[in-house]
């Protein structure tokens, strides 16, 4: 029987929510746009991010079909979820445990300064595709989606829903800047501060509670 069309659009916002959340992903968008040329540096940062959530996601649907064929399709996205959703409380609370433990902002952080235009896309691409958090994500978002019984068109646009939310954290302040321009500057300076000193806390914060929504909803399918 094919499954509810809202309902699993709604069981992807809380895996799309862990990477457009995070600091990791929103700190380099805000870095980007302080590059000398901001608008095409960051729309082809944000070309490339978007490609390498699009492109795993994709490759994880196609994975289950595989799955599909060897076991039931509906346990296996459940244990997916709930295997995702332990991880991901067991990394928040060691954030959280660890959050007094300020470190430096990482040498690839400073480097996107100098990030030029050429360079956004695969900048953007490398940084998506070795994020684990994207990873990871986006893999649990390719299997519950390519194992919930949906039609060919619904499985993409599904696939086309995760990557618009995930990716919304950095399409915003890319466009936005792209329209307003240089008065978003001082703005995009504040909010990346802000982001770094709070970065521990935010993660934490966010992997546990995305964390406690996974789990919920592995477990419900199951039962």
């Amino acid at each position: 029987m094919p499954t509810d069309w809202v309902s699993v659009l709604s069981e992807l916002i809380p895996l799309a929510l862990v990477i457009t959340l995070s600091p990791l992903s929103i700190i380099p968008a805000v870095l980007i746009l302080q590059t000398p040329q901001p608008r095409p540096t960051g729309l082809a940062f944000l070309a490339g991010w978007l490609i390498a959530i699009a492109a795993l996601t994709a490759g994880f649907v196609e994975l289950s079909g595989l799955i599909g064929h060897v076991g039931k399709p509906t346990a296996t996205a459940s244990w997916v979820r709930i295997v995702i959703a332990v991880l991901l409380i067991a990394a928040g609370l060691y954030r959280w445990a660890r959050r007094k433990h300020a470190t430096e902002e990482p040498k690839w952080m400073r480097r996107l300064a100098g990030t030029t235009p050429a360079r956004g896309l695969p900048t953007g691409l490398v940084l998506g595709l070795a994020n684990p958090k994207v990873f990871f994500m986006c893999g649990a978002a390719g299997l519950a989606v390519g194992t919930d019984h949906l039609r060919p068109a619904h499985t993409w646009l599904a696939v086309l829903w995760f990557v618009v939310v995930a990716g919304s954290s950095v399409a915003l302040p890319v466009l936005a800047y792209a329209a307003a321009g240089d008065r978003l500057a001082p703005a995009m300076a504040r909010l990346g501060e802000w982001m770094h000193r709070q970065h521990a806390v935010l993660l934490a914060a966010i992997l546990i509670i995305i964390g406690i929504l996974v789990l919920h909803k592995g477990i419900e399918h199951l039962t």
